[in-house]
């Protein structure tokens, strides 16, 4: 078998195990339980929002109490984590398949995710290792070790402990690890012309200098390049927003509609059912915000506090913060910009023929000449597609499908041709009828975030996105080698540590191989895999253990009412960054 066929049933094997463990029970379950924790806690996202605030702030840091790292570091290791290209890609991603209407889903999830970080936080925070008070361990692996000890069930608590570990470790390779990679290798090489394996080989020397050093570092530099690149970010994108103000209400309505109505085909964008834009909203969000994995509450599991609902709230803010107002943004951007239901970009001389396969084994297209434009994406080796209709597409629940291609060059200068040799086949799409008159420059992820901002500013993109794909990527990469680490650490001891931290470089640079991933859906298989083991791993040890994480939250704000508790004056915001005020 040769590397394409390997890669192609490697996907169909991922597409088919995603199919089962992204059920629409589950999602359903998911939400169901995000409602039930906000009901339980008296809509916490109150509390996350007020009280958060204040902790974040510093006002309750205290330097005699266990942990490693201050509040504000700890949230910053986790937005690290989570505000990454899950909120630059991950958005295009779900837009893409699912359709504007993917969005308001995306914001459900973040509602519902305050509710589910605050709870599973609290339980890491109350069953964290503290035995050595300088580094502790936390996570959903403690929480069912510890909590099902107490039982007398030790025996399935770390049964339980090493199946989520598992899940944790698959999460950390593909989420984490290889979907930050890949992306930021493709962006580069697309602007820039850089091979992708370098970008591999020199973001995994950045990534190891970073994790050598342990939580402290991962902290120290989380907590100054979070607050850093989430600014710049943010500043851009509502720079182009207000470069399209006016086209934000009816991009609201936009998003609102479609969640519960079929999305139309036009242009680039395949058409959706609301079925699918629940199923992609959800999807990318929960993989954004990491909102019931049990990811987060490993980095929240370091910080420095005596009351474990107190991080719990601090942590409530992640969803907030990732999914309400930068995947929002990111949302807008694209949706007012129209890259994504864009028109043509090349124009066919003549458009191909269909030509049958051997066999009765299906259709493809011929060869098809294009005529040239003005556009620095133009050269040879550029992955395209243009649009057929076939049997059902699996990503969209509708008839239209991507039917992908490189270009080829003949010629030089102003006599140069621009052909398409098409790598599409019936095994893609079936028997095809062409549905388009021209073919798309096939933006993938991050890169279609990148052309949103060009459009409005030409080089916006090209310079700011890919910048901030760089700091988002390394910062996600840091931050998850560290939840990676703790599960290797409860898994096999210290010892596993180094090894670990080697392998977990080496697969930064084989997830810049550009053969790996091909093609959205593609990239989406890659990123659910993780995140979908994770929640089922995940929300039945939160739901086990609910009952203890809401006994503490509600003793808590009794305390806290009573006057029992009595911040301080805020410290000066660069000792809290720098983690001054707890040292």
């Amino acid at each position: 078998m040769n590397g394409n066929g390997f890669i192609k049933q490697f996907n169909a094997a991922l597409d088919a195990v995603n199919g089962v463990i992204w059920h629409n029970v589950v999602l359903y379950a998911v939400l169901g339980v995000g409602v039930l924790f906000t009901l339980w806690t008296g809509f916490c996202q109150y509390r996350a929002l007020t009280h958060g605030v204040a902790v974040t702030r510093g006002k309750y840091d205290d330097k005699n109490d266990p942990g490693a790292i201050n509040h504000f570091q700890a949230l910053s290791a986790a937005l690290s984590a989570t505000v990454g290209l899950g909120n630059i890609a991950g958005v295009a991603v779900a837009i893409v398949l699912g359709g504007p209407g993917a969005v308001f889903w995306m914001w459900m999830v973040g509602i519902v995710g305050m509710a589910l970080k605050t709870t599973e936080v609290t339980l890491s925070m109350i069953y964290r290792n503290t035995d050595d008070p300088e580094n502790p361990h936390g996570g959903p692996m403690f929480v069912a070790s510890k909590g099902f000890a107490k039982m007398g069930l030790g025996g399935v608590g770390k049964v339980v402990g090493g199946i989520f570990v598992i899940t944790l470790l698959i999460s950390t390779i593909t989420g984490g690890n290889m979907f930050q990679a890949w992306n930021v290798a493709d962006i580069t090489n697309q602007y820039f012309g850089v091979p992708q394996v370098a970008v591999g080989i020199f973001l995994s020397g950045l990534v190891g200098m970073v994790i050598i050093g342990g939580i402290k570092r991962i902290g120290a530099v989380a907590g100054r390049l979070v607050p850093f690149m989430c600014g710049l970010y943010l500043l851009a994108a509502l720079y182009v927003l207000g470069m399209n103000f006016g086209q934000i209400p009816d991009m609201l309505k936009l998003i609102v509609v479609e969640a519960f109505s079929p999305t139309e085909a036009q242009g680039a964008f395949l058409g959706g059912t609301a079925g699918y834009a629940l199923l992609w909203g959800m999807k990318r969000a929960l993989f954004s915000s990491e909102a019931g994995q049990g990811s987060s509450p490993i980095a929240h599991s370091a910080a420095k506090t005596d009351e474990p609902v107190r991080e719990g709230i601090v942590a409530g803010l992640e969803p907030f913060i990732d999914t309400i107002v930068v995947c929002t943004l990111t949302s807008l951007v694209i949706l007012s910009t129209g890259v994504w239901n864009r028109s043509a970009d090349l124009q066919f001389v003549e458009p191909p023929a269909v030509i049958a396969l051997p066999d009765g084994a299906g259709s493809t297209l011929a060869p098809a000449e294009v005529l040239p434009i003005d556009s620095p994406d133009l050269r040879a080796g550029v992955t395209v597609f243009t649009v057929v209709s076939a049997q059902k597409n699996k990503d969209t629940g509708l008839t239209l499908h991507k039917f992908g291609g490189k270009l080829r060059v003949e010629g030089e200068g102003d006599s140069a041709r621009y052909f398409i040799d098409w790598t599409g086949s019936a095994t893609a799409a079936g028997e095809i009828t062409l549905a388009e008159t021209g073919a798309y420059f096939d933006y993938k992820g991050a890169t279609l975030t990148a052309k949103a901002f060009d459009s409005v500013t030409p080089g916006l993109g090209m310079w700011l996105v890919t910048f901030a794909a760089w700091l988002f990527a390394l910062s996600t990469a840091i931050s998850w080698s560290y939840y990676g680490e703790q599960g290797v650490v409860y898994l096999f001891g210290l010892r596993a540590v180094m090894p670990y931290k080697l392998v977990y470089c080496l697969l930064i640079i084989v997830a810049s191989v550009p053969q790996l991933i091909a093609t959205d859906a593609q990239l989406d298989n890659l990123t659910a895999l993780g995140t979908g083991v994770m929640l089922w791993a995940n929300i039945p040890i939160m739901l086990v253990f609910g009952a203890i994480a809401m006994r503490a939250y509600h003793d808590y704000f009794r305390r806290l009412k009573r006057g029992e508790m009595h911040p301080h004056t805020a410290p000066p915001i660069a000792d809290v960054i720098e983690g001054h005020d707890v040292e």
